[in-house]
């Protein structure tokens, strides 16, 4: 057995995570190693905590410690208003503006008829379900400018028109963006959803 088998292991399984390579993977390690006490300890009992503790939110898809997550508990944001995403990280993004205020639902991902992903390998029924038995007003959906994220908006108006408003985030020139820098299509959405100044 080398003697460096458990350490060659860690970093195969760091080099699995996204954004992290071979390389990226064997410095990240090699650091955690030097600072063991620091970082390497704390982040292995953490991990094992997760592990243990870490579950889907049973109402919305979110990823926490308890069957409902903190957000579907926060009765101040039963407000009326649910945001659709494609996936947790989504969702995250979401919070991190700290401007929506409103519950959540993740889909799982995207229709894709490539893929042969329908609605039902999705949480779209959970959806429409949710949708008739809670006080929901306004579906804002917030899915990916991607032929699949736009499909999968298409396909979830249809299964909820004359039930609620929906809507979709605008799409076009970001803060700080350069016509000069963007595609075709982005420049075609910001021209579309131009308003009045």
């Amino acid at each position: 057995m080398s003697s460096t088998q458990s350490i060659e292991a860690l970093i195969d399984l760091m080099a699995r995570l996204p954004g992290l390579g071979p390389r990226s993977a064997r410095r990240a390690v090699l650091h955690l190693i030097r600072k063991r006490a620091l970082l390497l300890t704390p982040l292995a009992d953490v991990m094992t905590e997760v592990a243990q503790t870490a579950r889907e939110c049973l109402n919305c898809g979110n990823v926490g410690t308890a069957d409902t997550c903190d957000i579907c508990n926060d009765a101040r944001r039963a407000n009326g208003e649910l945001c659709v995403v494609e996936d947790v990280a989504d969702l995250w993004a979401m919070e991190r503006s700290g401007v929506f205020k409103g519950r959540y639902h993740v889909l799982g991902g995207t229709l894709s008829a490539l893929d042969s992903i329908g609605p039902e390998d999705l949480s779209i029924p959970r959806l429409v379900d949710r949708v008739s038995s809670e006080a929901i007003s306004e579906v804002i959906l917030a899915l990916n400018a991607t032929v699949d994220g736009q499909t999968t908006a298409h396909y979830i108006a249809d299964q909820l028109e004359g039930r609620v408003t929906v809507s979709s985030l605008a799409q076009g020139v970001p803060i700080g963006g350069e016509l000069d820098y963007l595609d075709d299509g982005t420049i075609t959405a910001a021209l579309r959803a131009r308003k009045r100044v």
